[in-house]
């Protein structure tokens, strides 16, 4: 089981920007489907963003298209989540996950299916204020 720790998570106006980061506890650098989830009080936990990790293939939920990057650190072990243009909904707890077990084409699949993953983080709160 890979370790997730995720961090970055703040309280901001609308329109500002915030940077997610999720450290693993192994190499993650290739061949593993991560993700970005988030989940709002009273709400499903719903797919943000997935990547393969090494091919560099990513989906993004229609509501972040254009506000939102997924992308892998230049460390083995780290990805992260670019959010520019925050919006009061964007306000949520965010979950880094990540399973070695997924193909490229289930890795993109999987971002609307949560339970795909086996790894999760603790979660790092984001707060969007209007």
């Amino acid at each position: 089981q890979v370790q997730l720790e995720e961090s970055g998570g703040s309280s901001v106006q609308a329109g500002g920007s915030l940077r997610l980061s999720c450290e693993a506890s192994e190499d993650t650098y290739s061949n593993y489907c991560m993700g970005w989830f988030r989940q709002a009080p009273g709400k499903e936990r719903e797919g943000v963003a997935t990547i393969y990790t090494g091919l560099g293939r990513t989906r993004y939920a229609a509501s972040v298209l254009g506000r939102f990057s997924i992308s892998q650190g230049n460390a083995k072990n780290t990805l992260y989540l670019q959010m520019n243009s925050l919006k009061p909904e964007d306000t949520a707890m965010y979950y880094c996950a990540a399973e070695r077990t997924l193909s490229w084409v289930s890795c993109i699949d999987a971002l609307l299916g949560p339970g795909r993953f086996g790894n999760w983080g603790q979660g790092t709160q984001v707060t969007v204020s209007s």
